[in-house]
């Protein structure tokens, strides 16, 4: 299906693009030099799907595609290049990140239909291939993880691919499919940047005061 195959290409494109640039910019608040960049762009970049990857058993998808490598080197170059012009670079990161995350968790989903995964699985494995890149870049930056915030980020993830799987369910044609997921993710993810919706946090209580024996 070359319209099918063209569609996912053109999203796994993109999702490098803005991930390896929301890691670039991570990298600039940290003032790194430009080899610090590229790999803090290419842990953001590529980190979910290897996770993916490693758990399916399969290759690793950018072994087999240099230059999606090749994009997320030039995009962190770029992005070393010119993030002084960017005011609130914090907030520039998050909006990438956002995107980033929208596309992969439906391609992740996808991919792990196509590997034969359940559609649970599938699910899983896609809101895993949209965080755990973020979560590495992160922590490898000494950063409180976007994952971690009180702000819905994995939920977001989670629904996008669900939304996906639901519309391949119904026999949606697959790359509507794909859109309607990642639309709705980065919709969700982006509502909740923009007015701090969160899950409810646990608050403690005071314990039980028992009877001494």
């Amino acid at each position: 299906m070359p319209g099918l195959e063209s569609a996912i290409a053109a999203l796994s494109i993109a999702g490098v693009a803005v991930f390896a640039a929301a890691g670039a910019l991570t990298a600039s608040r940290k003032q790194m030099d430009p080899i610090g960049f590229i790999l803090i762009a290419a842990l953001t970049a590529f980190g979910g799907g290897t996770t993916r990857d490693v758990l399916l058993g399969v290759p690793v998808f950018w072994l087999r595609t240099p230059e999606l490598v090749a994009l997320a080197a030039g995009m962190a170059l770029l992005v070393y290049f010119t993030a002084h012009l960017a005011e609130r670079r914090f907030v520039w990161l998050l909006w990438a990140d956002a995107a980033g995350l929208a596309i992969f968790a439906v391609l992740g989903a996808d991919a792990a239909l196509r590997e034969g995964a359940s559609p649970w699985a599938a699910i899983l494995l896609g809101m895993i291939t949209a965080t755990f890149g973020g979560l590495i870049r992160d922590v490898v930056c000494d950063e409180i993880p976007l994952i971690l915030r009180r702000e819905i980020y994995a939920t977001a993830a989670a629904c996008g691919a669900a939304a996906f799987m639901a519309l391949h369910a119904l026999g949606v044609d697959r790359v509507a499919a794909l859109g309607i997921g990642a639309a709705l993710g980065f919709g969700l993810r982006g509502a909740a940047i923009i007015r701090g919706w969160s899950l409810p946090t646990y608050r403690a209580r005071p314990g039980r005061e028992y009877p001494e024996p």
